[in-house]
């Protein structure tokens, strides 16, 4: 469909603008990698503080409680992409940005003041506020994506919706950054002794990990007031709205777009405005000629999350593995090493697959990106496994080539699905649906993260030894093996169900 004021659009130049609202809209996706990667050492620095405070060696939170934490979160995230992705096509993208980043600040600042001094006052208004904190987070998800997109040009889009969700790259760099310098601060400020290693740190601690959290608000604060002043959408005005005349005052007011070709329209602007189809979302209708793809959105989504997410807490098995025992060190060395070791990661596969995501997704198109993704995660995962017995009987001790698979995993996730079922969603759906669209994908996306990060916390072991130590078991093989059947599943899923390619087509081709 044709509408000459979007064709405009979609030829509009790149410029300063489109950077611009990366930035803007990235911030939320950014707080979100913040979150999920700094409460990594924040659990380690909760454990030592909290947990075995009469026995001779460090304590760990129990894994249901680290479950809790985690599922918490992403719970939260499930309601807020549900919520706000409707409310995003129902009042409006722009109404509705500026309350999802507020939830994220305020939510982000309570969890680092969750009440008491005590293990389980702080655990539950830890799980209390980042339920909060996963609602901001997920009402950012589709709001994000589908503003970008709807600004962006046609030749570009892929790629731009792809640098917003690349930030959660930098929020994951400067939270292993954020952990690192306060944790060296504490720790030069404190008197050193063995006395500060077991079996306690020192109480100052108390306050290093709600530091570490709530610091992650300020780049959210920095870009508030931008967010909130940001237009509408030229197309969720003129689609929607059904204005015409203001979408077209008000996409000029920040992007240079060629006019020419509407000077010599016989008919009023008004007129150009195609008739709105009445079917509502569900209807059989939209099933018929949208279900297939939102099927194709959600399922991806589901699946590269179990993988995602389950990896990414997989690190703390990785980190037993190559770090002194926790006997042998401060809290706050520990947690130090932790986010070191994140800091290496981001730098050399987390950020780099963003960027060739970046580089590639409007060349080579979505749907081979997310396959070959797939399809790489899977020969990296299937290396692991048949390498994990060997690890087994090494007394558990990685060895680089490990770790180096590990790495790659990130890498091809971000090179491909990670990346592309963000963007998907906001291209495949009329913009009357767009927001509540992929805020279902995004939500699926989520309940397949809460299946496995758990099951990866509980099956990755199988018990307490004679002096009560977790005992890694033989349920991390078992893991890695379902991971990686998940992610052949993936691949053959994309090559039979997601569309071919949305490279360079405009939006409107979906305004049926």
């Amino acid at each position: 469909m044709d509408i000459p004021f979007m064709v405009a659009v979609d030829k509009a130049a790149l410029q300063l603008y489109h950077y611009v609202a990366i930035g803007i809209a990235g911030m939320g996706l950014f707080t979100d990698a913040y979150s999920l990667f700094s409460i990594i050492p924040v659990i380690y620095l909760i454990g030592r503080i909290y947990y075995n405070p009469h026995e001779g060696e460090p304590g760990t939170v129990p894994i249901a409680l680290t479950a809790a934490v985690v599922a918490s979160a992403l719970a939260g995230t499930v309601v807020g992409q549900l919520l706000f992705g409707f409310l995003g096509d129902r009042l409006g993208r722009r109404k509705v940005y500026g309350i999802t980043l507020l939830i994220i600040v305020l939510s982000s600042f309570n969890c680092g003041f969750s009440i008491g001094r005590t293990a389980n006052y702080v655990i539950v208004s830890l799980c209390f506020f980042r339920f909060f904190l996963g609602v901001g987070i997920g009402g950012d998800y589709p709001l994000s994506a589908v503003i970008m997109s709807e600004f962006a040009n046609a030749k570009r889009r892929g790629a731009l919706v792809a640098g917003v969700f690349s930030m959660q790259g930098f929020g994951i760099l400067f939270s292993a950054l954020v952990t690192m310098v306060v944790c060296r601060i504490f720790e030069v400020t404190q008197p050193s002794g063995k006395d500060h290693i077991l079996p306690h740190p020192p109480p100052s601690a108390d306050l290093a990990w709600r530091i570490i959290l709530m610091i992650g608000i300020i780049p959210a604060i920095l870009t508030f007031y931008s967010r909130i002043a940001m237009p509408e959408t030229p197309r969720y005005t003129a689609l929607v709205q059904r204005n015409m005349e203001r979408a077209i005052a008000e996409a000029r007011s920040v992007l240079e777009i060629e006019m020419s070709q509407l000077t010599n329209v016989e008919n009023p602007i008004q007129n150009m405005i195609p008739p709105l189809n009445q079917y509502g979302l569900f209807s059989r209708q939209f099933l018929r000629r949208h279900g297939a793809n939102l099927a194709a959105c959600a399922i991806s989504w589901f699946l590269l999350d179990v993988v995602f997410y389950s990896t990414a807490l997989f690190q703390s098995w990785i980190y037993k593995s190559i770090l002194k025992p926790p006997e042998h060190e401060t809290a706050f060395a520990e947690a130090f090493n932790l986010a070191k070791f994140q800091a290496i990661f981001a730098i050399t596969a987390i950020i780099p697959g963003y960027f060739a995501a970046i580089m590639t997704i409007d060349r080579v198109g979505r749907r081979q990106i997310q396959m070959l993704g797939f399809l790489l995660m899977t020969i990296v995962l299937l290396c692991m496994v048949l390498s994990y017995d060997t690890i087994q009987g090494n007394n558990h001790k990685i060895h680089f080539n490990y770790l180096f698979m590990y790495a790659l995993i990130f890498f091809f996730a971000n090179f491909g699905p990670n990346t592309t079922t963000f963007v998907l969603p906001a291209e495949l759906f009329p913009a009357r649906f767009r927001t509540t669209c992929h805020g279902i994908a995004s939500a699926a996306g989520k309940v397949g993260a809460i299946i496995g990060s758990i099951g990866l916390l509980w099956c990755s072991e199988t018990g307490l030894d004679k002096n009560h130590k977790d005992l890694p078991g033989k349920g991390m093989k078992y893991i890695l093996i379902g991971l990686t059947a998940v992610c052949f599943v993936g691949a053959v899923h994309t090559y039979f169900f997601t569309p071919k390619s949305t490279v360079a087509a405009s939006l409107e081709d979906h305004e049926d």
